[in-house]
């Protein structure tokens, strides 16, 4: 098995999300891709680790029946439902959620050598990497732009092939989503400097727990 590009962006995406309920058919709509990809993009992210099946709390609620008196039974399994819904709120209802420590550790050390940024030639687009609105106010104005070519962009710069086609205009849909994608682009191709702000920020829409990565004096 191996992972293809939309499987990290609809990782992101159902991070993005957070505790909404979702559809494959709404997920499909929101990144451009078919039902069908969509459906694929999920069993290989559940066999990458990246995503976690939901499992109902009836799952539990059985095994309780089958080992309590019926009244025990009937406290416990309410007990249960009740810890699940307070744990997974509304989420609770989708058919997967993301793991965010896995997807945090492998869009920080993984997904750049598994999806490798490709430059092309100057184009009119949508900024991403260090030019897109999640940078804004960190570097001064006045260096290359980086874009992915997309003919609803107003930026002019270096084109960047985005994650997967269909990247511009989910980016466009969710402002979330964007920044993750930009941030993860700053990996693929920014400079020293941008890339540790990337490392920084990042892991933190992925996965709010994780470490903060210690900082160091960057050049470039």
């Amino acid at each position: 098995m191996q992972l293809k590009p939309q499987d990290f962006l609809v990782a992101l995406k159902l991070i993005a999300w957070g505790d909404q309920r979702w559809t494959y058919a709404r997920l499909a709509q929101e990144l451009g891709l078919s039902a069908s990809e969509a459906h694929g993009a999920v069993k290989r992210g559940l066999l990458a680790g990246l995503l976690l099946h939901n499992h109902p709390a009836s799952d539990d609620s059985q095994a309780l029946a089958a080992q309590e008196p019926q009244a025990i039974y009937r406290v416990a399994a309410k007990l249960v439902r009740r810890a699940a819904a307070a744990e997974n709120g509304a989420g609770a209802d989708n058919p997967v959620r993301p793991h965010p420590h896995n997807l945090a550790e492998f869009a920080l050390y993984g997904a750049k050598y598994a999806f490798p940024a490709v430059q092309l030639p100057l184009a009119v687009g949508v900024p991403t990497s260090h030019s897109a609105p999640a940078f804004a106010g960190v570097f001064a104005p006045g260096g290359t732009d980086f874009v992915w070519p997309h003919p609803n962009g107003a930026v002019r710069g270096v084109g960047v092939e985005p994650l997967h086609p269909s990247v511009p205009y989910a980016a466009m849909q969710d402002a979330k989503l964007y920044d993750m994608l930009a941030l993860f682009d700053a990996l693929r191709v920014g400079k020293a400097r941008e890339r540790g702000m990337a490392q920084e920020r990042l892991p933190s829409l992925i996965d709010p727990a994780v470490p903060k990565p210690v900082k160091k004096a960057l050049r470039g």
